[in-house]
């Protein structure tokens, strides 16, 4: 019988820190804040001599602002995109990491032509998506637009900071 209350005080301490440990805690939910579109100019796509579109775009040019991109942001507008500038002309690449819905991808070269692009890229998706050839440029639009404009290589884009 003496170690039968020995047993019990200690399975009742153990069962008493456990539970009052566990109650109470809470988890800790970390929100963004929402990043709303600036409009930092105006982008004009065109197929030889013919306008296809005329965007607002948020101009993205910093190390910051092109390794953030379109990242916390739940949606855009379809007449405005991202466009991306760099210092150089080289292979990039893009992936979609905390990026919330899809996105074509539209690659262009330091002569302002399209060289190349990736439609749809998927929500939150980390693989690589190369523009396959040296560019200088990027622009960002909603998913489906490419198609929606029969975007084609060689399309020539031209812009201007507000």
């Amino acid at each position: 019988m003496k170690y039968f209350f020995k047993y019990c005080t200690i399975f009742l301490s153990v069962f008493f820190i456990v539970f009052t440990s566990c109650k109470g805690e809470k988890k800790t939910e970390i929100k963004t804040e929402t990043i709303d579109f600036t409009k930092e100019g105006e982008l004009s796509i065109f197929k030889k001599d013919s306008l296809l579109v005329n965007l607002d775009i948020e101009i993205a040019e910093t190390d910051y602002e092109t390794e953030t991109g379109l990242m916390y942001r739940s949606s855009m507008e379809e007449k405005q995109g991202m466009l991306f500038i760099f210092p150089d002309v080289a292979m990039h690449s893009f992936y979609m990491k905390n990026t919330e819905f899809p996105l074509d991808i539209v690659f262009i070269d330091e002569n302002l032509k399209i060289a190349s692009f990736q439609e749809n890229a998927q929500p939150y998706n980390e693989t690589g998506l190369s523009s396959q050839v040296p560019i200088k440029y990027v622009l960002e639009v909603n998913a489906g637009l490419a198609e929606k404009w029969l975007l084609e290589v060689k399309d020539s884009v031209i812009f201007t900071r507000k």
